[in-house]
C-alpha cells in the first residue's frame, strides 16, 4: 500500500477504553440525569444536575465488572434501576439506586439467576414489576417488588410461556408462547381463568412483529407489525374490538423504535433506519420538534429519553466521524443545551469518514453496507470484512470503534447487511432461512468482490473478522472459501450448529422451535445431517490460512465447547491455530484490561498477515486474563 503520508497512530486504547459517558436517561421530574460512566475503568452509575451537568457525582462504586447497559428512572426521581452480571454468565441481577447514595438494594436474586425488567408505572412509584428464572431455569415468573425494601410478591407463576405482556396496572395481559412450527401465538383471559388464543403471528412474521406497550388506560396495544406488508409499520391496534390503523410506515425499511408519551404511552414518533435514521412524528404536536432537530443536527439523532412531561429530551447526536455527543432538548424554547461528549479524547484526531453504500448480491438483493476507508491512503489497500453478530441484528452508521483503529491502522473496513439482517422488512429476514454457510455467506463474498473490482481491497490481502455469528462467519469463510481470505479472526463464534443448539441456555429452550426453520431441522436425521454439512467443524481440513480464536471461559450462548473442538480438530490435521482464552468473559470481551488485551492481539495478528501498522504491545497484557493455550509462537511482538 503506497501512503500519500502516514497518519499519526492512535493508541488502541483511545478506541476502545469504557466512553466517559454513555446511556444517559433524564428523571421524570426533568431536574436530573443519570449516566454511565467508568471509575478505574468500570462502569457505574453516575448522577448530575440537568442544569449542571459537569457537577456529576456517582450512585455505585463497582470495582470488577461493568453494570448492564439499563438506565431507567423510576416515576418518583428518586430511584434508577440498572442491572448487573457479576461474572458473565448473564445472570443478571436488577437493583434499585437511591438518589441518596446508599447501598443499592438487589430486586431480584443475586446468583445464578437471570433476570430483566418488566414494567414502571407512574401508578405504583414505589414498585417495580420483575421476571427472573429462579423457579425454573427455563421459564420467567412475573414479580412485584418494593423499590425501598425489596421485598418481593410473586404475582403470575409461569409453566409454559416465553414471557408476558403488562399494563399500567401491573395486570398480565397477554403471554407469549412459540408453536412447534415456529409461529408465535399471543394468549389472553377474557374471562379472568383460562387462557385463549387472541392472535397468531405467522413464522414469516415472527422476527418482524411484535407488541410494544399497552396505553395507559389499557384500552390500546401498539405494535410494530409487518403482518399484511413487507416492512413493519407502527400500529395501534384496539384491544376489544380488534380493529388497528397504521401510524408510521417507510417504503425501505421497518419501524424499528417507537417513542412514547411517559404518562400516556402513546406513540409520538417513529424511527426506521435503512441506511441511516428516518424519523416520523405520529403526534401532530411532536411533528415542530422533529422538525428543529433535523434543522439543528446534521447527524443522526437518537431520543434517548424524556422527561414526565415531554417538554424535555435527550438527544444523542451520531456524526460519524465524530464523538457522539449529548444534548438536552427543551421543547418551550426550541433550544438544545449541550450536556457533554461521550468521547472528547477523540476531539482533533484524524478519524475516517463511514460511507453507506449498497451492494447487489448475486441474486440481485440489495445490501445495505458500510465501509470505512484509510485517511490519506491511495487505494486498492488491505481490508477487514467485518460481521455482525445475531445473525439477526444489522450494522448501522456511526462512530465505530473498531472501524475507526482498523482504518487507522491502514486497512479497509466493510461490514455487511446480510440477508437475515433485520430493519429491511420480512422477505429479507427470511431469505436467510437455513442460509448460514449458504446464501448468507455469499452475500458477504459478493461484497468482497465489489470492493476488489472497485479497487478499493487488494484481494491478496483481506481478512474476515467477526464475533458470534461474524465467528460462525469467519470460520466458514477459512473453510468454505480456504484461499479467498488472507486470514481470519473469530470471536466466540459457532463453529457446529448441532452442539451450539444442544446446549443452549434453558431459558432459551421455548425459541428452539424457530431454529428449525432459521437454521435447519436438528430434531430430524437429514436435518442434522444439513447442519452437519453446514458448520465449519465439518470441514476444518480445508483450512489454509492463518486463523485467531478468541474465547470467553464462561459464554453462556457459545459454549467454550465450540472453540475448543475446532481448534482440537486442527491440531488433528496438523493446521497451525492461535488461541486465546479469557477465563472471566462471557459472550464477548468486557473488562478493560481485557479488551486491551485482546485488541492488541488482533492487531499484531493482523499486521503480520495483512501488513497494516501496529502499536507495540507494551503494557497492553499485564492485568488480563488471557491465556494462549495454542500458537502463541504464531503472533510476532507477545
Amino acid at each position: 500500500m503506497q501512503v500519500k503520508e502516514r497518519v499519526r497512530l492512535i493508541p488502541r486504547k483511545t478506541f476502545f477504553d469504557p466512553v466517559e459517558r454513555a446511556l444517559v436517561a433524564i428523571s421524570p421530574c426533568g431536574n436530573w440525569i443519570a449516566f454511565l460512566a467508568p471509575i478505574n475503568g468500570v462502569y457505574n452509575l453516575w448522577l448530575a444536575s440537568t442544569e449542571d451537568p459537569q457537577s456529576a457525582r456517582p450512585l455505585t462504586n463497582f470495582q470488577d465488572r461493568h453494570i448492564g447497559f439499563m438506565v431507567h428512572w423510576t416515576y418518583d426521581s428518586r430511584h434508577i434501576l440498572i442491572s448487573r452480571d457479576k461474572v458473565g454468565d448473564e445472570t443478571y441481577c436488577i437493583l434499585s439506586v437511591s438518589l441518596d447514595g446508599t447501598e443499592p438494594i438487589p430486586l431480584t436474586p443475586e446468583g445464578g439467576v437471570t433476570a430483566y425488567l418488566h414494567e414502571v408505572s407512574r401508578r405504583y412509584p414505589g414498585e417495580v414489576l420483575v421476571a427472573h428464572n429462579e423457579r425454573s431455569k427455563k421459564h420467567f415468573d412475573l414479580y412485584k417488588v418494593s423499590l425501598e425494601t425489596g421485598h418481593s410478591q410473586l404475582i403470575e407463576q409461569n409453566d409454559q410461556f416465553s414471557g408476558f405482556l403488562t399494563d399500567s396496572d401491573f395486570n398480565v395481559r397477554l403471554a407469549r408462547r412459540d408453536t412447534d412450527d415456529g409461529e408465535v401465538e399471543y394468549l389472553h383471559r377474557p374471562d379472568g381463568k383460562e387462557w385463549q388464543r387472541y392472535t397468531l403471528i405467522p413464522f414469516e412474521d415472527s422476527l418482524t412483529t411484535k407488541p410494544i406497550e399497552f396505553s395507559e388506560d389499557g384500552q390500546t396495544l401498539f405494535w410494530i407489525d409487518s403482518r399484511g406488508r413487507d416492512k413493519a409499520a407502527a400500529v395501534a391496534e384496539d384491544f376489544q374490538t380488534r380493529t388497528s390503523k397504521v401510524l408510521a410506515e417507510d417504503p425501505q425499511a421497518d419501524i424499528s423504535d417507537l417513542v412514547l408519551h411517559p404518562c400516556t404511552n402513546h406513540p409520538l414518533a417513529a424511527k426506521a433506519i435503512y441506511a441511516r435514521n428516518i424519523w416520523a412524528s405520529i403526534d401532530p404536536q411532536f411533528e415542530p420538534v422533529l422538525a428543529s432537530l433535523v434543522k439543528q443536527f446534521p447527524g443522526d439523532i437518537e431520543i434517548t429519553s424524556l422527561s414526565e412531561d415531554t417538554e424535555k429530551l435527550i438527544l444523542l447526536h451520531e456524526q460519524g466521524c465524530k464523538p457522539v455527543e449529548y444534548f438536552c432538548f427543551d421543547r418551550s424554547t426550541g433550544n438544545a443545551t449541550r450536556l457533554f461528549s461521550a468521547q472528547p479524547n477523540l476531539n482533533d484526531l484524524p478519524l475516517a469518514s463511514m460511507s453507506p453504500i449498497e451492494i447487489k448480491a448475486r441474486d440481485g438483493l440489495n445490501l445495505v453496507c458500510y465501509l470505512s476507508r484509510p485517511v490519506n491512503a491511495d487505494k486498492p489497500c488491505p481490508m477487514v470484512l467485518l460481521v455482525h453478530g445475531g445473525p439477526w441484528w444489522r450494522d448501522i452508521w456511526g462512530l465505530h470503534p473498531t472501524h475507526q483503529w482498523l482504518a487507522n491502522r491502514g486497512y479497509a473496513v466493510l461490514s455487511v447487511n446480510f440477508r437475515g439482517s433485520t430493519g429491511f422488512g420480512k422477505a429479507f429476514v427470511n431469505a436467510s432461512n437455513k442460509e448460514w454457510g449458504g446464501k448468507m455467506q455469499t452475500d458477504l463474498l459478493d461484497a468482497v468482490d465489489w470492493a476488489i473490482e472497485e479497487g478499493i481491497a487488494d484481494p491478496d490481502r483481506v481478512a474476515i473478522m467477526g464475533g458470534s455469528y461474524g465467528g460462525f462467519a469467519a470460520l466458514t469463510g477459512v473453510t468454505q472459501t480456504p484461499k479467498k481470505f488472507a486470514c481470519g479472526v473469530d470471536l466466540v463464534g459457532i463453529s457446529n450448529l448441532i452442539s451450539f443448539i444442544d446446549t443452549m441456555p434453558e431459558y432459551w429452550k421455548p425459541w428452539r422451535s424457530a431454529l428449525k426453520a432459521r437454521i435447519g431441522d436438528f430434531t430430524t436425521e437429514e436435518g442434522r445431517a444439513f447442519l452437519k454439512e453446514r458448520s465449519p467443524l465439518t470441514h476444518v481440513e480445508k483450512i489454509e490460512k492463518p486463523l485467531l480464536i478468541v474465547q470467553g471461559g464462561k459464554d453462556v450462548r457459545v459454549k467454550p465447547s465450540e472453540s475448543e473442538q475446532v481448534v482440537s480438530a486442527m491440531q488433528e490435521h496438523g493446521i497451525p491455530v492461535t488461541y486465546g482464552l479469557f477465563p472471566d468473559e462471557g459472550h464477548g470481551i468486557q473488562k478493560m484490561h481485557n479488551r486491551r488485551a485482546y485488541h492488541a492481539v488482533v492487531e499484531l495478528f493482523l499486521a503480520k498477515h495483512l501488513g497494516g501498522q501496529q502499536e507495540p504491545v507494551g503494557t497492553d497484557l499485564e492485568g488480563s486474563s488471557l491465556e494462549l493455550l495454542a500458537g502463541r509462537d504464531l503472533i510476532d511482538g507477545i
